[in-house]
């Protein structure tokens, strides 16, 4: 729906199919430099060059299935190693001791601008604070001397945390959109456990 067909002062209703899953996408960034203090932490963030699709899919379902990641489970091998191979794709595992328990990727493709493309770590060790130097970490890594904005999204199949935690961190909202589309529960890219806090309807 156009802009121009949307009513000022009416909200609109749409109904969303079975087997289908809406969202609101909120896009923040960040266009200065902030003072950057890593805590201390438990963990330690290791580059990970070139991961191997399979496990790179292992880790991604571990920390992202909770929200319904899906946009790396729609690719096929091929397509995933041309993104994760890139040379201004930088991937990161988080580790406790030396298994990993979380994830972070920076995209630099877009000249002067860095993306935080995944940010996030398994559930066992969400809401233990690990969150806030996680944060510290990837900024600390995407401002560069040549880079002039950080930005990055979150949605509403997110955790309900995420996007005040983005804000405290610094960030500031730019954009917001809708999306819709197959639930991928029911399309079995995800477990019918995928998603608790997004019931199915099918």
């Amino acid at each position: 729906m156009a802009d121009d067909q949307l009513p000022d002062d009416n909200p609109v209703t749409i109904d969303v199919p079975h087997g289908h899953i809406a969202d609101v996408i909120t896009h923040l960034e960040m266009c200065n430099r902030p003072d950057i203090t890593i805590p201390e932490s438990a963990l330690k963030i290791v580059k990970w060059p070139k991961p191997e699709p399979e496990e790179y899919l292992k880790l991604f379902r571990a920390v992202g299935e909770r929200w319904l990641w899906l946009s790396r489970l729609l690719m096929n091998r091929e397509e995933l190693i041309s993104v994760l191979h890139a040379d201004r794709n930088e991937v990161f595992q988080i580790c406790s001791e030396n298994n990993p328990v979380g994830l972070l990727e920076l995209d630099f493709k877009q000249t002067g601008q860095c993306e935080i493309g995944f940010f996030g770590l398994i559930p066992d060790y969400n809401g233990k604070g690990y969150g806030k130097w996680l944060m510290a970490e990837a900024l600390n890594r995407a401002w560069r001397p040549e880079i002039k904005r950080v930005w990055l999204h979150t949605c509403t199949l997110d955790s309900p945390f995420a996007l005040s935690f983005y804000r405290k961190a610094g960030f500031k909202a730019f954009k917001r959109e809708m999306s819709m589309g197959p639930d991928p529960r029911s399309r079995g890219l995800l477990p019918k456990t995928a998603g608790p806090h997004i019931p199915q309807i099918s």
